[in-house]
């Protein structure tokens, strides 16, 4: 069977994340290919969690880290630089789980690592984890990614990854941490570009073939109608941030004017119902605030917006309305 390798010049996580899509959906499946990439400092979700949860958005942003959201299943992970990512595809009959972990660990060998299997997913040098791995099946293909740590700040693992404890009651997959360690530690000669060739060395060696490595950048999105398409959807804020399974959340404060007691459904990203249990004089303002933030995206921007316009438009209740929005805006920074 033929071989195809695949590298990313690229360090955007959406297009990397992208050409994975392309390479599972469009791509001919009737060879073993092995795409190696890396991206700018991202955290990455699986499919089933819940960002808000993850990580702590406000912190990203202002830091100018990416979230993106891949198609496969496991736990929230952060990239940077010093990550190496690599994805398998091979067709679904002669997908062989394994072969690709012996791959891995015959890499590192070439390189003066001893790894091996942990479990079913991961790869450990000692107890500490240096890689995470999930996988994904269709009809005819088979498809098997992760990441391998080489010399990622570990100190943004924690910036990044660890929420503020807020009473978010949600649906979906929650990560947990584990023990991990950069290859660094292990072969201080170790890069990026080292380990990719020997990924690649293995990987011939181990189906017997040769192939020439193709490198992809920004040009590709325009040679390839389907990835560009692709491109767009790992991009879109819906994607990232709309299919988040549904969840509640329950914040509560005490104003100089009263107590607020609030909990959000919130499906699809979207505040679907709101509930407000307060003993503040005015009803009007509670009912006000319902009906302002039903309906509108759970995010600190479009709350801030639809609060300043429900308070320009109610001047006799505007403190107590502004009030509100910030005790919102900073939970949401939290």
């Amino acid at each position: 069977m033929n071989l195809r390798i695949l590298k990313s010049a690229v360090t955007n996580p959406w297009f990397n994340l992208a050409t994975e899509d392309w390479i599972f959906q469009a791509l001919d499946a009737n060879s073993h290919t092995l795409f190696l990439w890396r991206n700018s400092e991202t955290v990455v979700i699986g499919r089933s969690q819940n960002p808000w949860v993850e990580c702590k958005i406000d912190k990203m942003e202002a830091d100018e880290v990416f979230l993106a959201r891949r198609q496969s299943g496991g736990g929230a992970m952060f990239h940077d630089l010093g990550n190496t990512n690599f994805t398998f595809l091979s067709p679904k009959d002669s997908y062989d789980q394994a072969a690709n972990f012996t791959i891995i660990i015959n890499a590192l060998k070439k390189l003066g690592i001893d790894a091996e299997l942990s479990g079913r997913n991961d790869i450990q040098v000692g107890d500490r984890k240096i890689s995470g791995n999930a996988f994904k099946h269709a009809v005819d293909r088979s498809f098997h990614h992760g990441t391998l740590l080489v010399n990622a700040d570990m100190q943004k693992l924690g910036d990044y990854l660890n929420p503020h404890p807020l009473k978010l009651k949600a649906k979906g997959i929650k990560s947990v941490r584990a023990r991990v360690a950069n290859l660094k530690e292990f072969n201080e000669d170790i890069t990026h570009e080292t380990l990719s060739n020997a990924l690649i060395e293995a990987f011939c060696e181990y189906y017997g073939e040769t192939a020439p490595v193709e490198e992809l950048d920004e040009a590709s999105l325009a040679k390839q109608p389907t990835l560009n398409q692709y491109y767009e959807q790992m991009a879109d804020w819906d994607w990232r941030f709309g299919k988040t399974p549904e969840f509640s959340h329950h914040i509560e404060t005490r104003f100089d004017w009263g107590i607020i007691d609030m909990h959000l459904d919130v499906k699809q990203a979207v505040i679907t119902d709101v509930i407000i249990f307060s003993d503040a004089l005015n009803v009007e303002l509670i009912d006000l605030l319902k009906d302002a933030l039903a309906g509108i995206k759970y995010s600190k921007d479009n709350i801030n917006i639809r609060l300043d316009e429900l308070s320009q438009a109610n001047t006799e209740l505007a403190a107590q309305i502004d009030d509100v929005s910030r005790w919102l805006i900073d939970v949401l920074k939290s």
